[in-house]
């Protein structure tokens, strides 16, 4: 018997947060608003500027999102990914061991951690800057077998797709141990750029996936489509499950040979940072907890509204009210 719902291979990355005023942001010399990739060294200055400013660090990275999602839901679920030996990486560990999520890929003795500084100014414009670090070293060691026969449902994330040949290779031989284990696979394309830049190694996955995760944008690239009900019933052909969001639309589902609408819950978005992140783990979390495909995405789509009416990917407080509550 499985004892984990959910394990995620994804890249692993700490987001900081800080709220500073327009006077402190100035100096930065970053154009608000702007996301970017920078290099390591980088961001280690940015780093140590905002450690001034009391930041507030939280484990992240998209599909680690979910997976930690459902942990606070209750579930059982894992992460494998690649974190370094340095401070980052062992509050990244240690953070997701106090949430009940396994986490065994050792830390790596080289490089650093993946981090993202997330600047917020009074006009709630979040200016970002992210370093892959050790990301992009995720292979195949970092894949924890036993890990994964022990989970329902494998998720992979699409980014891993851009990291490098080892990060693929990682991909394929998880998805290779999930289906001789007997555990599901489901991917999530994370964003449109990795079904065009990375379409050939995505496709040759997706042939393995029991569940493909997708938003409007994505799921037309991948369908070669302009609108998310053509995609869908295009994709649906070729996968068992498909789960498409729509913003305020809700989510269009089509499993076991039903196409399934779910509306979504009203609000005034403050970010919309995490929003598929949420929605993806509490529907993983609700279809492994007896919950039907629609009954799911309903109770998914209430959490991403509490996830978009705040700031940052992560809910706090009471989840499992909320969950309750829907």
């Amino acid at each position: 018997m499985k004892t984990l719902d959910v394990t995620g291979l994804c890249n692993g990355i700490v987001d900081i947060f800080a709220d500073v005023s327009q006077e402190v942001f100035d100096p930065f010399g970053l154009e608000k608003g702007s996301m970017r990739l920078v290099h390591v060294d980088e961001q280690h200055d940015l780093l140590r500027r905002v450690g001034a400013h009391k930041p507030v660090m939280r484990s992240g990275g998209s599909v680690a999102n979910s997976v930690i999602a459902v942990a606070q839901l209750g579930g059982k679920s894992a992460l494998c990914c690649s974190v370094a030996d340095d401070q980052y990486g062992r509050f990244y560990r240690d953070e997701c061991l106090e949430m009940g999520i396994r986490f065994s890929t050792p830390l790596s003795n080289s490089g650093s951690t993946g981090t993202s500084v997330v600047l917020i100014t009074p006009d709630a414009e979040r200016t970002m800057r992210t370093s892959l670090g050790v990301c992009a070293e995720l292979s195949p060691s970092h894949v924890d077998p036993e890990t994964i026969r022990d989970s329902q449902w494998l998720f992979v994330e699409g980014y891993v797709f851009s990291n490098s040949d080892a990060g693929r290779a990682a991909i394929r031989e998880s998805i290779r141990i999930a289906r001789e284990g007997g555990s599901k696979v489901a991917v999530t394309c994370s964003d449109a750029w990795i079904v065009s830049g990375f379409g050939e190694p995505l496709r040759e996955a997706l042939k393995s996936t029991d569940l493909i995760f997708a938003n409007e944008e994505e799921s037309a690239a991948l369908a070669g489509t302009t609108d998310v009900l053509s995609a869908g019933r295009k994709l649906k052909d070729s996968f068992p499950h498909v789960v498409l969001t729509a913003g305020p639309r809700g989510a269009f589902l089509w499993w076991e040979g039903e196409e399934i609408h779910v509306p979504a819950f009203a609000c005034e978005p403050r970010d919309l940072t995490g929003a598929g992140d949420m929605f993806a783990g509490a529907f993983l979390y609700g279809i492994t907890h007896g919950l039907k495909p629609y009954d799911a995405a309903h109770r998914a789509c209430f959490l991403s509204r509490h996830v978009i009416s705040q700031v940052g990917a992560r809910l706090s407080g009471d989840v499992r009210g909320l969950w309750a509550a829907a």
